[in-house]
């Protein structure tokens, strides 16, 4: 028997669930593995079997992950069935869902667009009036054409949207698209793009901001803000030590410290992004550094 998001939420608050801590994650998907390995790095690994189950503990006792389809996490947030989720912005503004969205987790990024027919003698927004757009986001679709005075007669589908227009179903599409490979695929080119969207951590209006939901907060955030920073160790000689400092300044500025030597040294130890690591260590080591460390980050807490 399926049970929507509001038989969740009928369920979970009369006490069918244990009363703790939920955090709703796509049981599948692009969103799923990222937001399994995001929980993980914040240190609420969840147990081995979860993608079998419905609600699954995590290591720390009272805090659970709800597994759940990515489109219905945001009823499920809004009701309270689960006080925080990982989901798509879309996904929010597809059902109007009243939540908090609490911070960008910079991970599945996609575009919705118009699509049509390679083949098609579509090539403005006004060449779909009359037209039939396939979707699965319908309110989206209805209110981006109602604003542009558009009449479009939106067929709503669940799934395989790009091949709709093959099999006679529609005219164009709305639908996600992250590479264009899936839409270069099955011959559609996009036409106008509505919105850009990614995952996103969101919570419950009436559990925020609750202790509980600060410290998951925290430790997200922290492993978000880390991601693609390096902690940089390295040796400098005193002379050098100011030109060092010009060349990598630091969150807020390098640590420096006095190095037990036959020479006048000092460690500097900085956190520096990945993407200018290349220029960085070379132009460090022309400076005069040296014994030059590297290491990931896991967590960056401010």
């Amino acid at each position: 028997m399926f049970i929507g998001y509001k038989g969740i939420g009928f369920l979970y608050k009369h006490n069918s669930f244990e009363n703790k801590m939920k955090i709703a994650i796509p049981n599948k998907g692009r969103l799923h593995e990222p937001s399994l390995e995001l929980l993980k790095k914040a240190g609420l690994k969840v147990e081995n079997d979860a993608p079998r189950r419905l609600i699954v503990n995590t290591i720390k006792p009272h805090i659970q992950v709800l597994f759940s389809r990515a489109r219905d996490i945001p009823g499920y947030v809004e009701i309270g069935a689960a006080e925080m989720g990982i989901t798509g912005i879309d996904l929010i503004e597809e059902l109007n869902a009243k939540v908090v969205k609490l911070l960008d987790l910079n991970f599945g990024h996609a575009s919705l667009v118009v699509a049509v027919p390679d083949s098609s003698n579509i090539s403005t927004l006004e060449d779909l009036k009359g037209k039939r757009i396939a979707t699965e986001f319908p309110n989206i679709t209805r209110q981006f054409f109602d604003e542009r005075d558009i009449s479009v007669e939106v067929v709503e589908i669940s799934g395989a949207c790009e091949t709709a227009p093959q099999i006679g179903i529609s005219d164009a599409i709305v639908d996600l698209t992250s590479s264009g490979t899936t839409l270069a695929i099955n011959r559609l080119i996009p036409l106008y793009t509505i919105m850009k969207t990614n995952a996103v951590l969101i919570c419950n209006e009436d559990a925020y901001p609750s202790g509980e939901v600060r410290e998951i907060l925290l430790a997200i955030e922290s492993v978000v803000r880390a991601e693609g920073m390096r902690y940089v160790m390295m040796n400098v000689p005193e002379e050098a030590l100011e030109k060092i400092k010009q060349l990598v300044p630091g969150m807020k500025g390098p640590t420096v410290m006095k190095v037990e030597a036959d020479e006048p040294i000092v460690a500097v130890h900085v956190v520096v992004h990945e993407d200018e690591l290349f220029d960085t260590i070379n132009k460090l080591k022309k400076a005069g550094a040296r014994d030059i460390l590297v290491t990931p980050i896991q967590r960056i807490v401010l």
